[in-house]
């Protein structure tokens, strides 16, 4: 069944089966505009509209850290979530400290996953005016590695030092700036080369793009595969990624170049979802779901990176360490649109 036939029959379905749906009111939160985590729920809000499943009300902008809490305690019931915050919320560390490892653990087990998608890919790049070598070529180098504290900083370092065997501060000079002022800062010409968690293409690297012919380089194999890196990218919030370095040439055209040793392009993912409450109604879960991965093609036709950030695998960057799990709506939404969940990301 192709899925535009499915979408039309889940359609007809929703409106004569399931009318009580439409009357359902929701609240969501989600990031600023420019990414999947702004894309994802976006979509979902138009589609479960369109299909009178729901009607979200979705607001933008939000403080994520905040917006997972809000959906645990029951004030709000979708939030776009990167994974490493429920693993730290399960915990009651980082920026759940005030809630301690009881209440966080309680909090965090309230949670659960709908549909994933990739934040950002963490890589080196850097203008060819800088005559960088690539990763072999970081010390003594001035390189941005993220804002002035967060998680891309941290794991920008880690990515690094696993590389280079360099820390911040020591084998290289490490830059940061806020988010806003990124672009500005590495057109600016004064970091060498860069560390950052991006999609391809996004508003950021395509300004840089126009800016001057760049270089972007692939993690060696050896490193990629090495126990090490392996190990740091199933890290809650991690995921290996790897991606057909044509996939890429033809999202960034001309002004960027990608570097591998082969035909495919590896790097970290940093890796969430959005999570409903874990009592959210079970049908309701699966006909949003149901909904959402039935129009899959035309939210990856939303965004020029609707191709590399994952929206159709399921399975990206669960189990292991990772607390979430899957809402009994959606895994039943999922496989019965033929994807396969792994167990241990079952509810």
């Amino acid at each position: 069944m192709s899925k535009s036939f499915f979408a039309g029959a889940l359609a007809s379905a929703i409106a004569f089966a399931s009318p009580a749906f439409a009357q359902q009111n929701l609240t969501a939160e989600t990031a600023s505009a420019g990414g999947a985590t702004h894309l994802a729920p976006s979509h979902l809000t138009e589609i479960a509209g369109t299909l009178g499943i729901a009607n979200i009300q979705l607001a933008e902008g939000q403080t994520l850290t905040n917006s997972i809490q809000n959906v645990a305690e029951g004030k709000t019931d979708i939030a776009s979530a990167p994974h490493i915050l429920p693993f730290l919320m399960s915990r009651g560390v980082g920026p759940y400290g005030s809630l301690g490892a009881e209440k966080g653990a309680e909090l965090a087990g309230n949670l659960r996953s709908i549909y994933p998608y990739t934040l950002g890919i963490f890589f080196l790049f850097a203008f060819d005016s800088k005559d960088v070598g690539g990763w072999d070529d970081v010390e003594g180098r001035t390189i941005f590695n993220g804002p002035p504290r967060g998680g891309a900083l941290t794991n920008a370092r880690s990515i690094i030092q696993i590389a280079t065997g360099l820390q911040d501060g020591e084998g290289y000079t490490g830059m940061q700036a806020n988010w806003g002022q990124a672009a500005t800062v590495i057109i600016g010409g004064e970091p060498d080369a860069v560390v950052l968690p991006e999609l391809f293409p996004n508003t950021r690297l395509s300004t840089i793009g126009s800016a001057g012919k760049v270089t972007a380089w692939s993690m060696p194999i050896e490193l990629y595969e090495g126990e090490a890196m392996q190990k740091y990218m199933v890290s809650p919030g991690a995921a290996p990624t790897e991606i057909p370095v044509a996939t890429l040439q033809a999202a960034m055209g001309d002004s960027w170049t990608f570097v591998s040793e082969d035909a495919t392009f590896r790097g970290m993912a940093t890796i969430g979802g959005d999570v409903v409450h874990k009592d959210m109604d079970e049908q309701l879960v699966y006909d949003l779901v149901s909904a959402y991965v039935a129009s899959m093609d035309d939210l990856k036709a939303k965004a020029p990176f609707g191709e590399t950030v994952n929206f159709d695998n399921p399975s990206l960057g669960m189990c292991g360490l990772n607390p979430m799990k899957y809402h009994k709506g959606a895994v039943r939404a999922w496989e019965d649109a033929g994807y396969d969940i792994p167990d241990c990301a079952k509810d």
